[in-house]
């Protein structure tokens, strides 16, 4: 991924938070008749030394589980993004020099795959996927709420993939190429469209603009 040095983001916490918000990975990799990506809920599983592991599943029939171990994978992982009006810059009336951008959050992870057959293993992870999920519900649903035959019979359709961590590189581009005073302007602009986006985002540019 381009990424300028001003734009790097490289505080583990940060990385792994923005996994833990945004837990839908897009998982690119090569497959025989070139790449192909798949969508999946992950979760991060931590190690004493290194990244740790990100864990989920797929159906049976989806080849994906069947990458060579060696294989190199990556999975991307969204965070906040919003376009960027040039109204907002407060050197706009000064001299005009602006144009429209998107601003964005963005983790790449590199790992290879690792594929999980054993039941308790799978069920682990479908468990702690449900866990993290449905923690915010009033009365969390659980998995065995389900029929346990019913859970059996769908559990013997998915393969759980383990995806190791080799390294991880972070996007945050929050204005961070802008004057202090127009960093200003943008979070001004975005709290006053107030989508949950733009509020996300509107968080970025003052964490940014508070580095400076």
């Amino acid at each position: 991924m381009y990424c300028p040095a001003h734009f790097q983001q490289n505080q583990p916490e940060l990385l792994l938070g923005l996994i833990e918000a945004f837990p839908f990975a897009t998982v690119v990799a090569n497959g025989p008749s070139g790449l192909v990506a798949d969508h999946l809920p992950v979760f991060h599983r931590p190690v004493p030394n290194g990244w740790g592991q990100l864990m989920g599943h797929v159906a049976k029939n989806n080849p994906l589980w069947r990458c060579a171990p060696e294989q190199e994978l990556l999975l991307i992982f969204q965070g906040p993004s919003t376009y960027i009006s040039p109204q907002w810059y407060a050197s706009k009336p000064i001299d005009g020099k602006v144009v429209p951008t998107w601003n964005y959050a963005v983790v790449h992870v590199y790992a290879t795959l690792k594929a999980l057959h054993a039941p308790d293993e799978i069920l682990e992870i479908v468990t702690q996927l449900t866990q993290q999920h449905e923690a915010a519900q009033a009365q969390p649903w659980q998995v065995s709420d389900a029929p346990a035959d019913f859970t059996q019979k769908l559990l013997a359709g998915i393969v759980g993939v383990e995806f190791s961590i080799q390294r991880i590189q972070g996007k945050w581009k929050a204005s961070q190429n802008q004057s202090a005073s127009n960093q200003g302007s943008v979070v001004e602009g975005l709290l006053q469209q107030g989508t949950a986006p733009a509020l996300q985002m509107a968080e970025l540019v003052k964490k940014s603009l508070g580095a400076r």
